[in-house]
């Protein structure tokens, strides 16, 4: 109903606006002594011209310039209103997603990041169809390994302005069993895919600023989030990730979020951690500290939020504790976006973010 409003005004509007304008300039010209039908013709003729000015009556185009005028404004409307409606008010496909029903959809790309962990590229529907998934939210997927059905979950790096596909960046492991069944998948093979999930959606007024902490493909629920927010003119939030891995080949993803850095100094910022760092590395070494988290994330304070995978720390920092099962309102929103939660007894381990799903 308020696509047809738009379009019906923005025709009435357009309309209106160059039938007056045109009856004004048609005015104005013959005010002047101009013929504007000599006008589109032949062009704008001296107004000192020889040629005796024409009265009115005895103009014999001037009622067909009235009509061409007519014409060109009821056109110009017309294709107007076409814009806007093709623009803004075509029908939009509905979500694929169904929280109650498995759908499949097929591989129909990989896209290799590093030698155990790959861009898998599932094309949905149709090529215009969208995931349907809310920022902060992930998806199930299912398999039958071994007879058993298998059910894990992943955030999608892709967002809605990706049209007839979604993207999902997973880890191999040797053990492992989506991620090892995903690895096997030959182009044109499918997987059985539910969602959305969570109970966590962002948006530009959720907070003024978020810390984040992640390691391996644990950031792809950062990434999520991260992108969403800086690509929106209108999002001011600041974000700032402490991301943990062991190797640095293991950094996933680091030209796009230092080129993210680059282009947006003001509202994001990276500290990479690393267990065993190359020679001239000026990253954090080794674990996640508890002086890393207070340099690098926002402090404690009602308008701020941290999302994070174990809690060692929080209470030195004067965080509220996470519950076990994160809501949106909380300040510490702990492993909701993440697979699972895993820390030793005296900091944050870089290796326990992998979403190792063995």
């Amino acid at each position: 109903m308020n696509d047809h409003v738009l379009v019906l005004g923005s025709f009435l509007l357009t309309f209106t606006t160059l039938f007056v304008g045109s009856r004004f300039l048609n005015a104005k010209l013959e005010e002047a002594g101009y013929d504007f039908s000599r006008l589109i013709l032949i062009g704008l003729e001296p107004k000192g011209d020889t040629t005796p000015a024409l009265s009115k009556n005895d103009m014999p185009f001037s009622s067909t310039t009235i009509g061409y005028t007519h014409f060109v404004a009821l056109a110009l409307a017309l294709a107007s209103s076409a814009f806007i409606y093709l623009k803004f008010a075509s029908p939009k496909r509905k979500p694929v997603l169904d929280p109650k029903v498995w759908q499949e959809f097929t591989l129909k790309e990989k896209i290799v990041v590093s030698p155990n962990t790959a861009i898998y590229r599932f094309a949905l529907h149709h090529p215009d169809d969208v995931l349907g998934l809310p920022i902060g939210q992930h998806i199930s997927i299912s398999a039958e390994i071994n007879g058993k059905e298998i059910v894990r979950s992943y955030t999608p790096t892709s967002s809605d302005d990706d049209l007839g596909h979604f993207d999902l960046l997973i880890k191999s492991y040797e053990k492992g069993n989506i991620s090892r069944y995903v690895s096997l998948l030959k182009i044109g093979d499918k997987v059985r895919v539910r969602g959305p999930k969570g109970f966590f959606k962002y948006s530009p007024t959720l907070a003024r600023e978020i810390g984040m902490i992640a390691g391996g493909t644990g950031i792809t629920p950062m990434l999520q989030i991260i992108r969403a927010a800086l690509k929106n003119p209108a999002d001011r939030t600041r974000l700032s990730l402490i991301y943990a891995n062991v190797n640095v080949e293991d950094i996933l993803l680091k030209k796009e979020l230092d080129d993210l850095v680059a282009a947006y100094p003001d509202r994001f910022s990276v500290y990479y951690v690393l267990n065993n760092p190359p020679e001239g590395w000026t990253g954090g070494v080794g674990f996640v500290t508890k002086a890393q988290i207070e340099q690098y994330l926002p402090g404690t304070a009602n308008d701020i939020k941290l999302l994070m995978c174990g809690r060692k720390h929080l209470a030195e920092l004067n965080y509220p504790a996470p519950r076990t099962v994160s809501k949106l309102e909380d300040q510490v929103l702990q492993s909701l976006l993440l697979q699972r939660t895993c820390t030793d007894g005296h900091s944050f381990r870089s290796s326990c973010f992998d979403m190792s799903d063995d």
